[in-house]
């Protein structure tokens, strides 16, 4: 890998720039822990090691290469990487030194110097290099899934100053988010693995890759179960980012097709630790033996932290979802108080924005600095955006929706559809309107099936099918399908993931999240004024108008969130007394970081 020529102080324009270098970063204000801190304060530094823990995964896995779209890869596979920086969990905004031990940047930020710990080894020992960022930032360039692009898009160049310095130029100037995005989503990957022994980094593959984080890929029985072991000797070990994690010696993921199964398998005692999110279940399915007796235990953790909207994303590339009426129709039909007292047991709260249990979605109706973002496009915009705010049809739980059905009949016969022969039709061409409801796993089929008889009351030609979780992918990918449930998670603040779920630029692209086909230009002009917000409260007013937009574009049939997580685990594992104000201690989906098996119980 050639280096790039290049000497401290770096120059700008021909001129030397006024640099500052520092351990952290954040976007707005300073890093809440200083220089010198030993421990984020949800790690327990004493925490004991060693010990298995069991984890389950719904679904399967066909791929170990993190960075193409092709595949299926295990969610837990971030437990063998290390990225440049990672967040503390305590703010939005921020970011702490890992693989990188500082950051050096310039007055306009038009760039930065990621300076990597000399001691960061692979796990064969060969030394982290800059140019191993460099080769994952041409892989991903090259073959990169859409949706991890979409963090790193304003990003114009990497390089490599020399082995341990690492230079990154933006498209932008006087922005920060772009700077935390890229250190904290890239990865470094083992350049000389992957060129080794007729390695392809394009292609799937069941080979255990190699890393340099906290655990190594130890055994693999594809598409059912795959093994990490601790590296007690990593390099990171002693980091303030890390001190108090990754205390289990094993963690073994198995994979179930189905979710009763997976939860039938707890109650058996074959894995420790889930997160629950059924409300049917946490209410009373709870009552097994091993609940009884104590070596089950369960907690609700409260969160600040912003979640994404749940709700079946309708397919806009579909011509018969064209028209935002049949659109909003649709939302008519979806009886949530119904399902939230025969199903959900009273235990969620009705999704009203795309941004729940957030200060960044929509409240009330729009503010001056809102109006002030909406109003070059209110030729383009329903009058509703700039006077109502927006709240999903309502019903008194009866199941008598006649209300609503009435209402959206009306939709239908404005869009051009009308009851023939008790079929809703198309006036214009005879097509029978039919609804395909794509799932990959069958755990929402509760919820979904009442939906789909509601729909075929209306007239509508409406059908479930869950497919296996690769055909589910393959089709996502693929936009082919008409409706499905996603949930969209974000940073926080919002930043460039909201290109990849809602602008137009990804409407068309294999593998984006924008799984509506949204094309509006006042979406994507919202999105751009909240990635160049300089304070909060613009990137606030942006994303209150964004989400405006897409409300009353009704892309989605909106569902519900919980802003308490439901924890069940066996009491041989242990975990600290605090947990951080925006998340749970997951960095990698779904593995307890800071937990522990309790001395004795290592089994």
């Amino acid at each position: 890998m050639a280096l790039l020529a290049l000497t401290a102080p770096i120059q700008a324009n021909g001129a030397q720039a006024q640099t500052v270098t520092v351990p952290a970063l954040k976007q707005f204000g300073e890093p809440e822990f200083k220089p010198g801190f030993t421990h984020f304060p949800h790690a327990n530094p004493e925490a004991p090691k060693g010990g298995q823990i069991t984890l389950a995964a719904q679904g399967s896995f066909d791929s170990l290469n993190p960075i193409i779209l092709r595949g299926v890869t295990p969610r837990t596979l971030g437990l063998i990487a290390d990225s440049l920086m990672v967040g503390s969990g305590w703010e939005m905004d921020a970011a702490y030194g890992s693989l990188a031990e500082s950051v050096e940047l310039p007055d306009d930020k038009s760039w930065a110097v990621f300076h990597l710990r000399k001691d960061a080894r692979w796990h064969d020992g060969v030394p982290v290099t800059a140019g191993d960022v460099v080769f994952a930032w041409d892989s991903i360039q090259a073959h990169g899934n859409p949706f991890l692009k979409s963090f790193l898009d304003r990003v114009a160049a990497v390089e490599a100053v020399d082995e341990h310095r690492l230079k990154i130029t933006l498209k932008t100037t006087g922005e920060m988010k772009p700077i935390i995005d890229f250190a904290t989503s890239i990865a470094p990957q083992p350049e000389h693995w992957w060129t080794a022994n007729g390695r392809d980094i394009s292609k799937t593959t069941l080979e255990p890759v190699l890393g340099s984080g906290p655990y190594r890929i130890k055994a693999v029985d594809a598409g059912r179960s795959i093994t990490y072991e601790r590296v007690a000797d990593w390099w990171g070990r002693d980091l303030p980012t890390a001190r108090g994690f990754y205390n289990f010696d094993s963690v073994k993921v198995d994979y179930y097709r189905d979710d009763d199964v997976m939860f039938e398998a707890f109650k058996a005692g074959a894995y420790d630790f889930r997160t629950e999110h059924r409300a049917q279940r946490w209410t009373t399915g709870y009552d097994f033996p091993a609940a009884k007796d104590g070596r089950v235990n369960r907690i609700e953790v409260k969160s600040d932290l912003p979640l994404g909207a749940q709700g079946f994303r309708l397919n806009t590339r579909r011509a018969k979802f064209a028209d935002p009426r049949v659109r909003e129709a649709l939302g008519y039909l979806f009886d949530f108080e119904w399902i939230q007292k025969n199903i959900l047991y009273g235990q969620y709260l009705r999704t009203t924005s795309n941004f729940p249990n957030s200060d960044f979605g929509a409240k009330g109706p729009p503010t001056p600095e809102e109006l002030a973002l909406l109003e070059p496009f209110r030729a383009q915009l329903p009058e509703r955006v700039f006077t109502t705010p927006f709240e999903p049809p309502k019903t008194d739980g009866s199941g008598n929706n006649r209300n609503n059905l009435r209402e959206a009949m009306r939709l239908f016969r404005e869009a051009g559809w009308e009851l023939k022969n008790g079929r809703m039709t198309s006036a214009k061409t005879g097509e029978v309107l039919s609804i395909e409801f794509l799932d990959g796993t069958g755990a929402l089929t509760r919820v979904i099936q009442p939906y789909v008889e509601a729909l075929r009351k209306a007239g509508i030609d409406a059908v479930l099918r869950v497919v296996d979780t690769a055909q589910f992918q393959a089709r996502t990918d693929e936009f082919d399908f008409d409706v499905v449930v996603a949930n969209f998670n974000f940073f926080t603040p919002p930043g460039t993931e909201l290109r990849s779920y809602f602008g137009s630029a990804a409407a068309d692209v294999r593998g984006s999240a924008n799984y509506a086909g949204i094309k509006e230009p006042a979406a994507d002009a919202m999105i751009e004024k909240a990635l160049a917000a300089k304070d909060l409260p613009s990137v606030q007013a942006a994303t209150r108008a964004l989400d405006r937009v897409l409300l009353w574009g009704f892309y989605m049939v909106p569902h519900w969130y919980n802003p308490d997580n439901w924890i069940a685990y066996r009491t041989t594992l242990g975990f600290p007394e605090k947990t951080p104000k925006y998340d749970l201690g997951f960095r990698n989906s779904g593995f307890p970081e800071a937990w522990w098996v309790k001395p004795g119980k290592e089994g």
